[in-house]
């Protein structure tokens, strides 16, 4: 927050530690593009590169700082098994550096961490590691996995709150500055637990200082942009883990107190605007993205009057996504753009109720996507789950009043996502 500030007065992580774990990861990961886009370029008015650790070797940053901590451990913590807890991308760099050292893993993971990145985290580290499968959130499997780590006299490697891991993600601040070909108005980078923002942000405040550093997070995981805004870390009670490789209830010591000091802001997106952005890349650059990947790309619109004109990179930070969840990115994309609404809506249980409803209420081209109606002999009313997909987002304000005007009373669930994941 103080880009005008001397690096020897700001928390910046030393430059030495960063440029010593680039040479401990050569050879490990791959200096991944730095890559103007066309499309964003022309939508935004602005020079849009993207930063694709969305093609790092595990695919996601996470390698480089899962690396460079089990690479430096002392001799004498070389018999000791390596713990972790992640949501995924920790784990799949934890699991491939235990590989590649040789090193004894335990991986802890949410209880409901897509199959996909369970499968990668095997691939990755083969025979080296066991996975377990605990909790609800990160946070639980953290708690987890470091009871499990004092009882078997353990390594954790924590996925953000060290400094052995935040020099490793902030080589990725050194490549993109070493890539630019001109100077940096804007960096967006996701922050999950903190340890890419910090990282990064030590390395431009050092090299580039004018460059404004703005982090990510989703509207319902905000820990980092809480604890800035407060000035104190505190978890924060219940967060919306859909952008799992962000859903991080408190940031770690140590980050926050670079990300407080170094960060200019902390921005807040919408998960259903990051899963329309998830679909558009898919589709139109065909880049495939995970959610906490795409969150730099979905702050570009809160910024358009900013960034117009100016020299932006958008960190991608990982690509680990499962096709089962698509159904339900689509899902949500459509909701935020304000095409598909569900209601429940309180039927006559009498002859002719629902012809109503569909001559009356909707028009030609509004779709009845569901309808769930259990008759009730004993009831003269009944609710009727309804949901419609409408083709322009205001057609919505329409049939809300044509429902009243017709007396058909309604409550609208949009906004009631552990409702509608029951019945969606």
């Amino acid at each position: 927050m103080h880009p005008s500030q001397p690096a020897t007065l700001t928390p910046a992580l030393p430059l030495l530690l960063v440029e010593q774990a680039a040479r401990t990861l050569q050879g490990v990961i791959y200096p991944t593009l730095l890559q103007h886009n066309l499309g964003l370029s022309a939508t935004f008015g602005a020079d849009i590169y993207l930063k694709r650790e969305d093609l790092q070797v595990v695919r996601s940053y996470k390698i480089r700082g899962a690396y460079n901590k089990m690479a430096g451990l002392p001799a004498d913590e070389a018999t000791r098994p390596v713990v972790c807890a992640s949501a995924g991308n920790h784990a799949q760099g934890v699991a491939y550096a235990c590989q590649l050292l040789g090193r004894r893993g335990y991986i802890f993971m949410p209880a409901a961490t897509p199959a996909q990145k369970v499968d990668k985290v095997r691939l990755f580290g083969r025979d080296q590691v066991e996975i377990v499968l605990t909790g609800a959130t990160f946070d639980d499997s953290s708690r987890a996995a470091q009871e499990f780590c004092q009882q078997r006299q353990g390594v954790y490697v924590h996925p953000f709150d060290d400094a052995a891991v935040v020099a490793g993600q902030a080589t990725v601040g050194l490549e993109i500055l070493r890539d630019a070909p001109a100077p940096i108005d804007f960096v967006f980078m996701p922050i999950g637990g903190g340890g890419l923002a910090a990282g990064v942000s030590s390395v431009f405040r050092q090299l580039s200082p004018a460059t404004r550093l703005v982090g990510v997070q989703p509207l319902g995981a905000p820990s980092m942009h809480w604890a800035i805004q407060t000035g104190q870390r505190q978890p924060l009670e219940h967060i919306e883990s859909f952008v799992d490789g962000a859903a991080v209830k408190c940031p770690g010591e140590l980050t926050f107190a670079i990300c407080r000091e170094l960060l200019d802001e902390v921005a807040l997106v919408p998960e259903g605007q990051v899963c329309e952005d998830l679909l558009k890349m898919y589709n139109e650059e065909g880049i495939v993205l995970e959610p906490a990947g795409t969150l730099s790309l979905s702050v570009l619109h809160q910024y358009a009057a900013q960034i117009r004109g100016k020299t932006v990179v958008c960190i991608l930070s990982g690509s680990n996504n499962d096709i089962t969840r698509m159904e339900d990115i689509k899902e949500r994309a459509l909701r935020h753009q304000g095409r598909k609404h569900y209601f429940l809506v309180t039927f006559n249980q009498k002859p002719g109720a629902l012809r109503r409803f569909v001559n009356h209420v909707l028009r030609e081209d509004d779709d009845i996507i569901q309808f769930q109606y259990i008759k009730k002999n004993n009831k003269e009313k009944g609710p009727v789950f309804v949901g419609l997909e409408v083709q322009r987002p205001h057609d919505i304000a329409e049939i809300q009043q044509r429902m009243v005007a017709e007396g058909f009373s309604y409550e609208y669930l949009n906004g009631k996502q552990d409702f509608l994941s029951l019945l969606v």
